[in-house]
């Protein structure tokens, strides 16, 4: 559906089509009354006695070709929460084919900074769709005029709406894809044109990896006909040379489990087993069109996890950019070999703040935490409640697991320095965070985010339909804007 958004000062006519106000959660009309015609507001209040006013929305068709839609606010709504109820006036509108809707901006009975600047916001995150190679193309159109003098947003407001959503749909993008299109190759050459948002890209391919040591990432990829290859993207947003903040993604761009073969039931979804990378993508190219002023690079290791001849067994060792040797005993549990090479090497390159790596790691968070958290495994105690405090700002959730030097025992060799699973069983998503930990070399601090159970959703939530979610570049975001900016 394609959206045009317009602003206007002028007072409403009351003749005009569909129509958007604000009211109080208990759905007081006094103050909207003015807004509407005798008979309007006398069958609206006559309706809102038997109507359910638990509801955020209600919806009154006065006619073929009129629709009122109260939205009610509560005292001290959050951010998240006013986004939300533009998500939900989405999804009661998205069934139409044409529509026109005014939203009175006078009707708000709050002083929240922004309220119509993070509605129209929750809004347009919602709308998402990814229907690319859909043959027979949608023609259906909303148009949106917001009226009167509470409407202002802000230039810096605006730009700060736009990159989000710029950032978050370029992720659900990515991962939205299927594997014969966004292949390694491919997306190495998509990132390059970053370039023109003022991002410093830097791709390492299979010879200058293969110079530089990083044996696990290319370990994984070797089975493909594709490349594998390691991408650096830096913004300098900052006047001084203070160390940047590191964003690391796992870039498996379609994984068949390799020699461990995945079932077949469901191996097509494995097309989203890079939306880290795609978060961390996103969230540079928010970065860059919002001109943050913080340093920040973003590193992804882009591979594909094939099976063929040249494939990696189990059984194979092969010695990191880091110089420890892994045994590798499951093919399947490749992206931690994938972010091994990436973590070593942005800690020694870049000397960061911190690092932060989002991956859709194991299956087994999504046993724990089902989709309402990502697994939050961390070295740094502060690092890990800034996490949590952004994500329940924007709704991204985050829930902190366990790590010990205990877990250690599970993921020791006794041909290598230390093996890629457990086989023990058991704790496979801590033991999965204590096997990247090895590859931090110089105590940065560092976070894990395993994302699994949150990068795709099947049903849809708050803020999306269905399908990509771009989970992630908001979180991050929020976190720099909070404390690092």
């Amino acid at each position: 559906m394609s959206i045009k958004i317009s602003f206007k000062k002028s007072v409403f006519n009351k003749t005009s089509s569909n129509l958007v106000l604000f009211v109080d959660e208990k759905f007081n009309t006094k103050l909207i009354k003015k807004y509407l015609s005798d008979t309007e507001f006398s069958y609206i209040s006559d309706l809102l006695k038997t109507s359910d006013l638990n509801k955020k929305l209600l919806v009154f068709n006065l006619n073929s070709k009129k629709k009122i839609v109260l939205v009610s606010i509560k005292k001290n709504i959050k951010n998240c929460e006013i986004e939300n109820l533009g998500a939900k006036f989405y999804g009661l509108i998205n069934y139409e084919k044409n529509s026109e809707y005014y939203i009175n901006s006078e009707s708000l009975i709050n002083t929240h900074k922004n309220f119509i600047g993070y509605f129209l916001h929750g809004l347009k995150l919602k709308s998402y769709n990814f229907k690319k190679y859909k043959t027979k193309k949608e023609r259906k159109s909303l148009t949106i005029r917001v009226i009167g003098k509470k409407n202002i947003i802000s230039p810096k407001d605006q730009l700060k709406f736009r990159a989000l959503e710029e950032g978050t749909f370029y992720a659900r993008d990515l991962v939205s894809e299927p594997g014969n299109i966004l292949h390694p190759d491919e997306y190495a050459k998509r990132l390059k044109v970053l370039k023109k948002y003022g991002l410093k890209i830097n791709v390492y391919d299979q010879v200058r990896l293969k110079k530089l040591g990083m044996n696990a990432l290319l370990g994984v990829g070797q089975g493909s006909i594709r490349g594998s290859y390691l991408v650096t993207m830096e913004w300098k947003g900052s006047k001084n040379n203070s160390k940047p903040l590191a964003f690391i993604g796992k870039g498996v761009c379609f994984d068949t489990g390799g020699y461990s073969l995945k079932p077949a039931k469901f191996m097509e979804d494995m097309t989203y087993d890079m939306a880290g990378s795609a978060a961390v993508v996103g969230l540079m190219k928010n970065l860059a069109l919002r001109k943050a002023k913080i340093n920040a690079v973003g590193v992804v290791g882009l591979v594909e996890n094939m099976v063929s001849g040249n494939a990696q067994r189990p059984g194979d060792i092969v010695k990191s950019y880091s110089g420890k040797t892994i045994e590798i005993l499951n093919t399947d549990a490749e992206g931690r070999l994938v972010l091994a090479d990436a973590i070593t090497f942005t800690e020694k390159k870049f000397k960061p703040k911190f690092m932060i790596d989002l991956a859709t790691l194991t299956g087994a968070i999504i046993v724990s935490l089902g989709s309402e958290y990502a697994g939050l495994f961390s070295n740094n105690d502060k690092l890990s409640k800034e996490l949590i405090n952004a994500g329940k700002k924007v709704e991204e959730k985050l829930w902190r697991m366990p790590l010990d030097k205990n877990f250690d025992k599970l993921i020791n060799s006794k041909n290598a320095d230390m093996q890629n699973i457990n086989y023990v069983g058991g704790a496979g998503s801590t033991t999965a965070a204590q096997f990247l930990q090895r590859f931090i070399l110089n105590k940065t601090p560092w976070a894990h985010l395993d994302i699994a159970g949150m990068a795709f959703s099947k049903y849809g939530g708050a803020l999306n339909s269905g399908g990509a979610t771009g989970y992630g570049v908001r979180l991050l975001n929020q976190l720099i804007e909070d404390y690092y900016e």
